[in-house]
């Protein structure tokens, strides 16, 4: 199979991206401050509301994500961070927050595990804190964070929660009202299967109200100017407006699919990743894993831990050589684990025949290394 084809392209991030969205980006332009860049507009904040289910304004930047993270650390009112920590994407919040000049404080747990939610009161309780960082779904171990149950925490001790759903959003269930989350971030390129180059972030009306006292919080990314400007169906500054062209038909998409039934199949994506992990290691007697304990896993993105003779290098390489893509580990955990995003518009059975791959070649590399122990 050849690599171009729609449905072998498994990174957790950016994902593949239908040819049918990928033609919208060759419209012609319009106008951004016309009544037909607004009326599109509207059409990607209702969807982008029911996605995210939220009758708050949706923003959308044309930028990364981690854009996004600077601008809830920019926008918060001034006094101590406790940044919650248990992956590569976590550390980045509370390094965007260090460099912002924040006093942050980590309480931090091995990557891949959930944070245990009487620690993290516990640490609420010793201090007097202005916000609470923590990562949804954490694309470089697997995990999944209670975010509503950290959330409600926050609020007890009197702090707000800043949650970066990357690669939560879209395929993990999320309830940003229902939850009482005071800011989300998310990327156009995880799990809502668009090009990278925009994020989308949601405020309660309190956490912009908060901004509003804050005198440093910059330009770009002044969340009182996305409030004004999402008013008018517009945004602040020139947007990439051929990427709203493409979200604008993915948005569509994704409705008549319904939210709740994409979280349903992004579910039976990492079920079934999870068994074939075991499945796997039981063919081909080898140590596999999956980082992320069970019942803190994201339905996006496994992360599978590697016999220490192999390297996830080397796995991307053969899959590569199969006409696949599949991400290796994310810093430490670069050469020991894989990432297998199965998010966005995949689907199982597209997702079994990458499965099918990637075991051809850890069996094969496994078969370089040492002979095949079969198991009994």
């Amino acid at each position: 199979m050849a690599s171009s084809e729609f449905g072998t392209f498994y990174l957790p991030g950016p994902t593949e991206v239908r040819p049918e969205i990928l033609a919208t980006l060759t419209r012609p332009l319009i106008e951004h401050r016309g009544r037909e860049f607004q009326a599109m507009f509207a059409r990607i904040e209702s969807g982008l509301r029911d996605a995210l289910l939220t009758g708050r304004p949706v923003y959308v930047s044309t930028s990364s994500a981690t854009g996004l993270m600077e601008l809830g650390i920019r926008n918060t009112p001034p006094g101590r961070i406790l940044a919650l920590v248990n992956g590569g994407f976590a550390e980045r919040f509370a390094q965007v927050a260090e460099s912002c000049e924040r006093e942050v404080e980590r309480l931090t747990v091995p990557y891949g595990v959930a944070h245990d939610l009487d620690a993290v009161e516990r640490t609420l309780s010793e201090g007097k804190w202005t916000a609470v960082t923590v990562t949804h779904s954490e694309t470089s171990t697997g995990g999944l964070n209670d975010v509503r149950a950290v959330g409600e925490l926050a609020h007890r001790y009197g702090a707000i929660v800043l949650v970066d759903s990357v690669s939560g959003a879209g395929g993990a269930e999320l309830m940003v009202d229902g939850w009482g989350l005071d800011f989300i971030f998310t990327g156009s390129q995880k799990a809502f299967a668009m090009p990278p180059g925009l994020s989308f972030a949601v405020a309660s009306a309190d956490f912009v109200e908060r901004a509003r006292t804050v005198r440093d919080r910059g330009y770009y990314f002044d969340i009182v100017q996305f409030d004004q400007f999402a008013a008018k169906n517009e945004t602040p500054s020139t947007p990439a407006t051929s990427l709203l062209y493409a979200l604008d038909a993915q948005l569509a998409d994704i409705m008549r699919e319904g939210i709740e039934r994409r979280w349903e199949r992004h579910v039976r994506m990492r079920d079934m990743t999870h068994a074939w992990v075991k499945r796997s290691a039981e063919r081909l007697d080898l140590e596999l894993g999956i980082l992320a304990p069970e019942g803190q896993r994201s339905p996006t993105v496994t992360v599978v831990t590697l016999p220490s003779n192999i390297s996830g290098g080397d796995v991307c390489k053969g899959v590569a050589e199969r006409g696949y893509t599949i991400g290796s580990g994310y810093g430490k955990l670069r050469n020991t684990t894989i990432r297998i995003g199965h998010m966005g518009d995949h689907t199982p059975e597209r997702l079994a025949r990458c499965l099918e791959v990637c075991e051809d070649a850890i069996a094969e590399l496994a078969s370089r290394r040492a002979p095949l122990r079969l198991s009994r």
